[in-house]
C-alpha cells in the first residue's frame, strides 16, 4: 500500500480556494475535496467553470471517484458536490456536527419547513475515528471544530486535509467568531494536527498571500506549522492564543459570499427550492444582531 497518495490541487483565485484530488495510484481510485461553485454575487450567476476543469482532468486520468469531502460548511464559497457527483459519481460526505450548523443558520436564515436539519442532504456523515477507503488507500477522520462545529481534517497517508483550521504559517490560523466557532476549541483542534507525525503534508483549504509574498501556496508540513506559524507555534499557550484570536477576530469584516456560500454549502450544494415563480434566490439577513 503506498502511503503517499498523489495530490493535484486546484486553485480559485476569486475565492482563494484550493480544491483537492487525491488519487491512489494502484487503484484510479480518488476522492475530491472542497470543490468551488463559481458564483458572481452582483448577478446572481453560478457557473461550473472551476468544476469542469476537476471534471476534465479525473476524466483525463482515467480516474473513479469514491468520495467527494466537504471540510466543513464554508463560508467564503459554494460548493460543486452535486454537479460533480452527477458527472462523476462518488458520495458526499461532511461530518456529523453539519446538524448543528443546519439547526443554527437555518434558524438564522428562516430556512423553508421542508429544510431537513438533519443532515440527510449529505451522502455519508462522519466523525472522530472513522474511516473511509477509496481503492488501496483510506481516509482518517479528525474532528477539529473551533472555526466551525462541523469542521473535519481528512488524513489519507502522509497527508492531511485541515480545511480552515490552518493556514499557510506565515498567515496563521482560522477565525473563531462565526455562530458555533470557539477559540480554545480551535487550540485544541490544532493540537491533535501537531500530533501528526512531523513529515506529515498539510494541504490548506485558502492562501491569501501573506504580506511579503509574491505567490500563492498551499501545502506545508506539521513540522512548519508547529515551528513557524505566527498565531500557534510550539510555545504558544491556549490563553494566548484565545488572547489574540478574539482580539484579531473583532477586527474582521464578515466574508463577501457567507450568506450565499452557508445557504448553499448547508444543503449539500443545492440551491435552496424554487419559489410559487419558478426562481431561486438566497437570503441575506438585514441589521443581524
Amino acid at each position: 500500500m503506498s502511503f503517499q497518495p498523489i495530490v493535484k490541487a486546484f486553485f480559485d483565485e476569486a475565492t482563494f480556494t484550493v480544491s483537492y484530488v487525491v488519487i491512489d495510484e494502484a487503484s484510479k481510485n480518488c476522492v475530491i475535496i472542497d470543490s468551488v461553485l463559481d458564483y458572481d454575487h452582483a448577478s446572481g450567476h453560478t457557473s461550473t467553470t472551476s468544476a469542469d476543469e476537476v471534471i476534465q482532468y479525473v476524466k483525463d486520468e482515467s480516474l473513479s471517484v469514491s468520495w467527494i469531502l466537504e471540510t466543513h460548511v464554508h463560508a467564503d464559497h459554494l460548493s460543486a458536490a452535486p454537479y460533480l457527483k452527477s458527472n462523476l459519481g462518488g458520495q458526499i460526505v461532511i461530518g456529523d456536527n453539519i446538524t448543528t450548523v443546519q439547526q443554527t443558520f437555518g434558524k438564522l436564515l428562516n430556512a423553508e419547513p421542508q429544510f431537513a436539519r438533519d443532515g440527510s442532504q449529505f451522502d455519508k456523515l462522519v466523525r472522530e475515528g472513522d474511516e473511509l477507503t477509496f481503492g488501496e488507500l483510506s481516509v482518517q477522520v479528525l474532528h477539529t471544530p473551533g472555526h466551525t462545529p462541523a469542521c473535519v481534517t481528512y488524513v489519507i497517508g502522509d497527508a492531511a486535509f485541515v480545511g480552515d483550521t490552518l493556514f499557510m504559517p506565515d498567515y496563521g490560523t482560522a477565525r473563531c467568531d462565526f455562530p458555533g466557532g470557539d477559540a480554545s476549541t480551535l487550540y485544541r483542534s490544532i493540537q491533535k494536527i501537531f500530533a501528526l507525525p512531523d513529515t506529515t503534508r498539510l494541504f490548506m483549504c485558502h492562501d491569501y498571500k501573506a504580506p511579503g509574498r509574491n505567490e500563492y501556496v498551499w501545502e506545508t508540513t506539521v513540522a512548519e506549522q508547529k515551528s513557524s506559524n505566527v498565531h500557534i507555534h510550539k510555545g504558544i499557550t491556549e490563553e494566548a492564543f484565545c488572547e489574540m484570536r478574539t482580539s484579531k477576530d473583532a477586527t474582521l469584516s464578515m466574508p463577501r459570499l457567507i450568506w450565499p456560500s452557508v445557504q448553499v454549502n448547508m444543503r449539500a450544494g443545492d440551491l435552496p427550492p424554487a419559489e410559487e415563480n419558478g426562481m431561486r434566490y438566497l437570503k441575506t439577513p438585514i441589521n443581524l444582531a
